[in-house]
């Protein structure tokens, strides 16, 4: 596995770690839909929680959460909407990012709630 995927699990289970922490539910990791990748799917009470983890080994090139563009934000979006669909959900749907810088100094993990809306 390349080190930038190594790197990248690694964040994702640090981020799950972090939601479990904080009273979420994992209801799903890593889900597609046609070219579509949710990192987490997570539950706190009514809410599901959609997680895109950026994880970076260093900021010097731009905070992690930067690197979510418009077009992986409308794929998110028909991703979730299909997933409440299929589950047949009622919830409330919140996108978050999770970024975290983790090098030799440490790890750094800033959890985004709200992080885009999406407008139709």
């Amino acid at each position: 596995m390349a080190a930038h995927n190594e790197l990248g699990k690694k964040g994702e289970d640090l981020a799950v770690n972090f939601l479990l922490n904080n009273g979420y539910i994992i209801v799903s990791r890593n889900f597609r839909y046609q070219k579509a990748e949710v990192d987490i799917i997570a539950r706190k009470g009514n809410l599901l929680a959609i997680i895109e983890v950026k994880t970076r080994s260093t900021p010097d090139f731009g905070d992690p959460q930067e690197f979510v563009k418009g077009q992986q934000i409308q794929r998110l979006v028909r991703a979730v909407d299909h997933f409440v669909t299929e589950h047949e959900l009622n919830v409330d749907v919140r996108f978050d990012i999770i970024a975290i810088i983790k090098n030799t100094a440490g790890t750094r993990i800033e959890h985004l709630e709200n992080a885009f809306v999406h407008f139709e």
